[in-house]
């Protein structure tokens, strides 16, 4: 079984906060051998260290340099994508602002020489304005300002509630050194506003679906893998809120994958659902079905779907019963974790999280629905039965 790093660096650090690999094997599921060596490869990272690997054969690593290119060339075309989405959204001077980048791909020294023609009739521009701009360009601080201007665009993506100071924060992570009053101009020039407007939430609406609603309450399904829950709680801790990303299956129950981090952002669903397709080898049509929170209507967790071949699906607006089966997860967590105590710090909360789903709710905690059984437990039944029945 392959598991994401996220799980990875989690198991670690329930060792490193004192459980025994033989217990966190034992309420992870996890063998001996694996947990062993996530903790030396974690002890070599913190030295600085490559984590050790076997030589590749040859065939292997042209395979690598392959996948290394074609990932390059993604990389290149995503700028242009990225420029041409900016253009259409910001306010100021567009041609002048992408003018730079026309100059740089075309340049002789450039890696992948793009010629200007072709540069141009990409993002929409003639190459007579190109050269007529070459003549007077722009200043440097008009072309820092466009590519600030594109970065909180994408962390507004990513986070459509936050206003300008949530995004002045984001840059700050990121290593920009600006301030919230410049943050704020740049918003202004550019369009970008909160989703919340006001100091009341009331006056916030749920967004229009992107997909239909394929489950119509029906929280059942004849095998696994063919209906995925997923919601985002939150709890606050001394150091501020933590949130948590979840993804359920309808048949045995099992929380199939999450992710937890601070911010709830788009990125946090899907690296939710990411760590959930490799923890379930990538199966393919399964049905998505979330609310209308604007992390599962991102355009980040749409493509996610798209690419990863599954099936989204919404309920209604204020219709809490329509994603019951994960809000009842949820409760449980909140009344076997969450509320046990007081939590001082995000850490210590993600570590009693994560113990509690993989030790006790996976392994322990036998449901009524699944015949008195763990969801672990039914899981290995239904898959013994399948590969019976093959």
């Amino acid at each position: 079984m392959r598991y994401s790093e996220e799980f990875r660096n989690d198991a670690v650090a329930l060792v490193r906060a004192g459980a025994s690999q033989r217990e966190v094997c034992r309420d992870l599921g996890v063998s001996k051998s694996a947990m062993s060596k996530w903790v030396a490869d974690a002890e070599r990272a913190d030295q600085g260290l490559p984590a050790a690997k076997d030589l590749p054969a040859s065939e292997d690593a042209k395979v690598r340099e392959l996948m290394r290119r074609n990932k390059l060339l993604e990389q290149e075309n995503e700028v242009l994508r990225r420029a041409a989405a900016y253009l259409s959204q910001i306010h100021i001077n567009a041609p002048k602002i992408v003018f730079p980048l026309v100059r740089e791909m075309a340049a002789p020294g450039a890696r992948i020489r793009v010629p200007v023609v072709v540069a141009c009739r990409v993002l929409g521009f003639s190459k007579q304005a190109y050269y007529r701009w070459l003549q007077q360009p722009v200043s440097a601080r008009e072309v820092e300002e466009a590519h600030l201007i594109e970065v909180l665009w994408e962390l507004h993506a990513d986070d459509e509630e936050g206003g300008y100071r949530v995004l002045a924060d984001d840059l700050h992570d990121l290593g920009y050194e600006i301030s919230e009053r410049r943050v704020w101009r740049l918003c202004k020039i550019a369009g970008i506003q909160s989703t919340i407007v006001g100091r009341t939430r009331k006056s916030k609406k749920a967004g229009e679906p992107v997909g239909d609603d394929l489950v119509q309450k029906d929280f059942t399904a004849d095998g696994l893998d063919e209906k995925w829950l997923v919601d985002i709680t939150e709890h606050w801790t001394g150091e501020g809120k933590l949130y948590m990303c979840a993804f359920k299956d309808v048949c045995s129950n099992k929380i199939v994958g999450y992710a937890i981090d601070k911010r709830m952002k788009a990125g946090l669903a899907v690296r939710a659902l990411t760590n959930a397709l490799m923890q379930r080898g990538y199966p393919e049509n399964v049905i998505i079905h979330s609310d209308r929170g604007s992390q599962f209507r991102s355009r980040k967790f749409q493509k996610a779907l798209k690419r990863y071949k599954l099936r989204g699906s919404m309920g209604r607006v204020g219709a809490c019963g329509d994603n019951a089966a994960m809000e009842s997860f949820f409760s449980l967590l909140q009344k076997n974790v969450l509320d046990r105590k007081r939590w001082h710090t995000r850490d210590e909360l993600r570590l009693a999280i994560v113990h509690w789903i993989e030790a006790k709710y996976h392994r322990k905690r036998k449901q009524r629905r699944l015949g008195k059984l763990t969801p672990v437990e039914f899981e290995t039944i239904v898959r013994s039965a399948v590969e019976l029945a093959a």
